[in-house]
């Protein structure tokens, strides 16, 4: 079989992730049409051998193509097998969305273990980052962010109280910090995010299973709302193995002749 109809071997799929087989399945498959690897008409390997390169079951490679042909990515014939329908419509945006959402769409269940939940007047620094005055009341939240009960990552969220007044009431432990923001009138829209590879430190290390100075990815992020104002910031830690960001450039201006 040539090499442009495999699927790659080398991209294992990771039976420790928390993201279900199926799911890695669909990513890997969706990735390499993106790619150009499997081109628009071209008929998938049989099913036995996808599911020997990938390590999978026949149940779960076909929970992830029927996936796929619900995504329009593939399409299916009887008794011929799985072909590529072409480009995908929707390929993975640059789009906000929250933890819970994310989970959603893996077909994952988020849920948080609360460390912290109070209010506090905000520092100079945090009064900066927020463009109000020292002293302002922020609503602080702390929790470990799991899916399906494995913990990916901690997460540290401050909030001007006044923009979303009933946050301390509600149960975080279920509850999505940025669906309870939109529900407020406070929806956040764009978000600027630094994300920096470091070592553990050890007061986060103990929530997500690891020995401090194991490597984590951090991600600074400060949220605004359609009329501009800074409405979360926040520093969410997560597992180095447990994390990825996908996301794509595009180039700017004439390319070179």
């Amino acid at each position: 079989m040539d090499r442009v109809n495999r699927v790659s071997q080398a991209s294992l799929i990771a039976s420790d992730s928390p993201e279900p087989l199926w799911v890695q399945a669909a990513e890997l498959i969706e990735r390499r049409v993106r790619e150009g690897a499997l081109a628009s008409g071209r008929r998938l390997p049989a099913e036995r051998e996808l599911c020997n390169q990938m390590g999978i079951s026949r149940v779960t490679l076909r929970r992830a193509l029927q996936h796929l042909v619900e995504q329009g990515v593939l399409r299916s014939s009887h008794g011929r097998g799985w072909y590529v329908a072409g480009r995908p419509d929707r390929d993975w945006p640059n789009s906000l969305e929250s933890f819970t959402e994310t989970a959603r769409r893996k077909a994952l269940t988020a849920t948080s273990r609360v460390i912290r939940a109070e209010v506090k007047e905000a520092s100079l620094d945090e009064a900066d980052q927020f463009g109000v005055a020292a002293g302002t009341r922020l609503f602080v939240l702390e929790r470990v962010r799991m899916l399906d009960g494995v913990p990916v990552g901690v997460d540290s969220s401050r909030v001007v109280l006044n923009v979303a007044p009933r946050l301390p009431e509600t149960d975080f432990g279920k509850a999505s910090l940025i669906e309870e923001l939109t529900a407020g009138g406070a929806e956040p829209v764009v978000a600027q995010s630094v994300i920096e590879a470091k070592g553990c430190p050890e007061g986060i290390a103990e929530h997500l299973d690891l020995t401090p100075g194991d490597p984590v990815l951090v991600m600074h992020q400060s949220m605004v709302d359609a009329v501009g104002r800074v409405v979360l910031v926040s520093t969410i830690t997560y597992r180095g193995d447990r994390y990825r960001l996908r996301t794509s450039f595009v180039r700017g201006g004439t390319s070179p002749a």
